[in-house]
């Protein structure tokens, strides 16, 4: 099983949603978990647009990357740009790698505008994410 965790800065909304995606989709093949450089709360839009999918995160809990210090992961995806300016080090075989999406958070408008952007980055980091781990499933010959 391929050990993924996902890392950004609040660890609030896309490594939130990424975990929660990747351990729905991809179960039994993929463990995903999720960290932050400055761990916040999750995002309650984030909860609502992964509901949509019928992914329920709200019992996810933002986490620093150093609660996981112990863990040893196959690979660390980085999913916004200043976690992958601040990753920490990960020690032996561990592959990084960046697949940057904007912070929906950030997102002005009405609500329903932000909803959109919320649920365009879900969408993105579901096909993105999901192509990306299928690969490294099969580089790694193990069935997808």
């Amino acid at each position: 099983m391929l050990k993924v965790l996902f890392l950004c800065t609040e660890n609030a909304c896309r490594s939130q949603m990424a975990e929660g995606l990747v351990n729905h989709d991809l179960a039994g093949q993929v463990k995903a978990f999720s960290a932050g450089i400055r761990p916040s709360k999750v995002n309650p839009r984030a909860i609502q647009v992964m509901g949509e999918l019928g992914i329920d995160i709200s019992q996810h809990r933002s986490k620093s990357v150093d609660d996981l210090a112990g863990e040893q992961f196959d690979l660390v995806i980085t999913v916004c740009d200043q976690a992958q300016e601040q990753c920490p080090l990960f020690p032996g075989e561990t592959e990084v790698m960046h697949v940057g999406f904007p912070d929906p958070a950030k997102a002005a408008g009405t609500e329903a505008e932000i909803l959109t952007i919320f649920r365009w980055v879900r969408n993105g980091l579901r096909e993105q994410l999901g192509h990306l781990l299928r690969q490294k499933l099969r580089e790694r010959g193990e069935k997808n």
